[in-house]
């Protein structure tokens, strides 16, 4: 793991850096894990080409617990938005290794990382995620600072849901 730009980390970023993310594309649910820096295991996603996949979500603003229908009111407005910038998306889901947290996101394609940086912090988001062929990237959103890691995708057997973008 490396880690750029500002030293000043969000208070959770130990958390965002070992997170974990099922991205439900239409013919499968990949887990995407963060791995030694270098390491690139299994099969980036062909629609996204060689562009970053970005996974952000709106849920629990600030790093604070919000009730359920606040984070479904901000994922709602989320998705509305991506919507607006007309970009490629897929259901995602990110959370901690074992399971037992987990936020409804957003895959994209279609962002840079300054742009995607901006969304999350309207949403009041410390971090989103970024997905290469060659890294995974957790980005502050605050900031200029990154921690680039390798990564491995597992696929999960079929979708459960149809994606909508």
């Amino acid at each position: 793991m490396h880690v750029t730009g500002a030293t000043i980390m969000p208070g959770n970023w130990e958390h965002y850096r070992t997170a974990v993310v099922e991205i439900r594309f239409p013919e499968r649910t990949v887990r995407v894990e963060p791995r030694a820096f270098g390491t690139a295991e299994g099969a980036f996603p062909e629609a996204a080409g060689r562009a970053a996949v970005h996974v952000i979500t709106a849920w629990n603003p600030r790093g604070r617990t919000a009730s359920a229908g606040a984070n479904a009111r901000a994922h709602r407005l989320l998705l509305g938005e991506v919507h607006r910038l007309g970009l490629a998306w897929w259901p995602a889901e990110g959370g901690d290794p074992g399971g037992t947290h987990r936020e409804e996101s957003v895959a994209v394609v279609g962002l840079d990382d300054a742009a995607a940086r901006g969304l999350g912090r309207r949403f009041g988001q410390d971090a989103v995620f970024a997905w290469t062929p060659g890294a995974w990237r957790v980005l502050a959103c605050g900031t200029g600072a990154a921690s680039v890691s390798g990564w491995a995708a597992r696929a999960r057997g079929r979708a459960r849901s149809r994606p909508a973008g």
